[in-house]
């Protein structure tokens, strides 16, 4: 979008003069690489760029908790995604925040999720290990999905929180790091590739991101029990007496309770916090979450999926290893649609992507790319 109407301009940036101090405002933003001329404000830049992303398009064929649940009505990480934005959005409005930050965020902080959710997350994390070749984690995939593999033009501040966004972290309070620079933001990027379990340490440098963060475990904890209702893993009167009595026994109510007592201790402060009533029974939430659902989720599928990822990993690896990859020439003699997906990915990067990342490490970038049916249909053929 191009116009040197002021009043088009003036119009786009109309809200930014009623953010809260707190707030991160479009003329903050920073960019990686220098951008086109273009009069939208920065993150509402971002915001389209994340949508037209083809990882984006990936999220409607990719699971949230359930496997192949056989249930049109079972939460998938588009839905989720949509959820988390919604609410923070709606927390973001009442703390006069930064609401396309928020949007940004919200959108792209799952787009590096492997197929099969967290379950895929630990299959190609443990390839990772077991390859020497580092660690893999969903948040990181998703800087480097946008960033690097679809080499989108995305601001620091939205690729940030994109990082920091670890929504299985709980904190009853989220306190921005405001003075962390460009410079921080790629060293704690590097680290997630090179330290066990640093993601989760990483503070990012806005409010909007910790609200992101915070609105990951609200828009999951509550939906994930009535998928787990629905599927007939528990029962609503299974959850505990003191978790219902402070945050309900329905998703909506679970909702409602945490965004409303969030705003409430948050509102005009530079950190997020929950009353020690709600937060504690948060905690107790989550932690009842993993022991009936989630564990019990993964396990029941973890011999299967690691055979699958396994048998996958080894043949992407050999089809690269025999080819002249870096000259981008891979060659078949039979082309079948599976070659010709590998073919497309690799003559999509950058010379420099190709250069510097290690063979394996670009089997791992390919893979976490799937959809859950692409991931099947492929297994399909080379098991």
């Amino acid at each position: 979008m191009q116009s040197n109407n002021p009043k088009i301009i003036e119009n786009l940036n109309y809200d930014q003069q009623f953010l809260s101090k707190n707030a991160c405002k479009a003329e903050n933003a920073i960019y990686l690489r220098e951008d086109e001329i273009d009069i939208r404000p920065i993150f509402l830049r971002d915001i389209d760029r994340i949508l037209h992303s083809q990882c984006y398009s990936r999220y409607l064929d990719k699971a949230q908790v359930y496997i192949n649940p056989q249930n049109d009505h079972i939460t998938h990480r588009m839905q989720h995604v949509q959820f988390v934005s919604r609410i923070a959005r709606t927390i973001g409005k009442v703390l006069l925040l930064n609401d396309e930050l928020i949007e940004a965020i919200s959108l792209g902080h799952d787009v590096g999720h492997a197929a099969f959710g967290h379950a895929g997350e630990r299959e190609l994390n443990r390839i990772c290990e077991r390859e020497k070749i580092g660690y893999f984690c969903h948040n990181t995939q998703s800087v480097k999905m946008l960033k690097d593999l679809e080499n989108k033009n995305i601001s620091v501040q939205t690729l940030d929180g994109i990082l920091a966004h670890n929504g299985e972290m709980l904190m009853n309070k989220y306190e921005p790091n405001y003075n962390k620079t460009t410079e921080e933001f790629l060293l704690d990027l590097e680290k997630t590739y090179n330290e066990k379990d640093y993601s989760k340490k990483i503070v990012p440098m806005t409010l909007e991101a910790s609200v992101v963060r915070i609105s990951d475990v609200i828009a999951y904890i509550g939906r994930d029990i009535e998928d787990a209702i629905m599927l007939g893993d528990i029962r609503r009167e299974d959850l505990p007496s003191e978790i219902v009595t402070v945050l309900g026994n329905k998703n909506s109510s679970i909702v409602e309770t945490l965004e409303d007592d969030l705003i409430e201790n948050s509102i005009d402060k530079n950190y997020l916090c929950f009353s020690d009533r709600v937060f504690n029974a948060l905690k107790t939430l989550m932690n009842w979450n993993y022991k009936n659902i989630y564990d019990k989720a993964s396990l029941s599928d973890k011999a299967l999926l690691e055979n699958k990822f396994d048998r996958l990993f080894d043949v992407y690896l050999e089809k690269l290893t025999k080819s002249d990859y870096k000259m981008k020439k891979i060659k078949n003699s039979n082309v079948t649609y599976s070659d010709k997906v590998l073919r497309d990915f690799i003559e999509g990067k950058t010379e420099e992507y190709l250069e510097k990342t290690d063979i394996k490490r670009i089997v791992i970038d390919y893979i976490s790319g799937f959809t859950d049916n692409f991931f099947n249909k492929e297994y399909e053929i080379y098991k």
